[in-house]
């Protein structure tokens, strides 16, 4: 069953009736500029109100989301210097989905950038070419579409964001022969950069992880109201996967495994946090195995419960 049948099952029964769109993103921008002095402040207000239209008001997909299926989403950029028409900056992108049958939002993506640089000239109207890298700024922002949407369909069906990170990944290979960084395999340290994020994605060695997010989500998570047994034996099966990575280590950073870490690590301990002493003793043995940089906090599940 693809993505779109299996989210609108999903959140019919959280809110209805709905309205069909065509956007799929709730996307919350913020332009920060306080690093910036002596400059036209208004540049600022016109780029964050330029990129919410972007974000918000294209169809990224051919599917019909309704307004309540919209996906949420933040992006912060911090600007970091400003010369001209040309900005220097970091963009930390969030995204979330909601549980079922429950006022819950976890957090798929949490991913800082610091490989931002773009041009732009206040009022021009964004473009974005899907067969050319015509503005760094829309390219930025469209792959990033492209992988929040890609993770969400992931979620509700197995390997369903495909077709999403394929977007994302042309875009990559359409910036390979601009000067912007980020693009590149060179680009950054320990392989975090776009190119790599995508790259992993689609890469059959870290199939596991994009099993783990349909397991964790929709056959855990989702399921919690109804069984929250039931749904512990699932999220502790769609660890297994992350340790199946972990163990075969397709290189030498793992960086998407350490995305999800990123987005995840403090769920994990509320998940079993509750649960029954083997369930507890269980998930901190992998979890202290697989992601040891978090031990301190994986510590937390072995308190006796409240």
């Amino acid at each position: 069953m693809k993505r779109t049948v299996l989210h609108s099952i999903v959140l019919m029964f959280l809110i209805m009736p709905f309205t069909v769109h065509s956007q799929e993103l709730r996307c919350n921008i913020s332009v920060s500029s306080q690093k910036v002095q002596g400059t036209n402040r208004s540049v600022f207000n016109t780029l964050q109100a330029a990129l919410y239209e972007f974000m918000n008001n294209r169809p990224w997909t051919s599917n019909a989301f309704g307004v309540n299926e919209r996906i949420d989403c933040n992006i912060l950029i911090n600007v970091d210097d400003m010369l001209g028409d040309e900005f220097s900056a970091s963009i930390q992108i969030q995204s979330r989905r909601p549980v079922f049958n429950s006022s819950y939002n976890t957090t798929m993506f949490n991913f800082l950038d610091n490989s931002f640089k773009f041009k732009y000239v206040e009022f021009d109207r964004l473009e974005f070419v899907e067969t050319n890298h015509t503005s760094n700024l829309t390219s930025v922002l469209a792959y990033y579409a492209y992988i929040i949407l890609g993770l969400d369909y992931d979620s509700f069906s197995p390997e369903g964001g495909t077709e999403f990170f394929k977007k994302a990944e042309t875009i990559v290979s359409n910036a390979q022969g601009s000067s912007d960084i980020g693009w590149r395999p060179y680009d950054g340290k320990n392989n975090r950069n776009r190119y790599w994020l995508v790259k992993n994605l689609l890469d059959k060695n870290y199939s596991p992880l994009r099993d783990f997010m349909y397991k964790y989500h929709r056959q855990g998570l989702d399921v919690m109201s109804k069984s929250v047994n039931e749904g512990r034996t699932s999220v502790f099966s769609s660890l297994e996967l992350l340790q199946k990575v972990y163990r075969s280590k397709p290189d030498p950073y793992m960086f998407l495994l350490q995305i999800i870490f990123d987005a995840k690590s403090d769920e994990f301990v509320n998940v079993y946090s509750e649960g029954m002493p083997d369930e507890k003793s269980r998930a901190f043995n992998l979890l202290n195995e697989i992601n040891n940089a978090n031990a301190n906090k994986y510590e937390k599940i072995m308190k006796p419960s409240s």
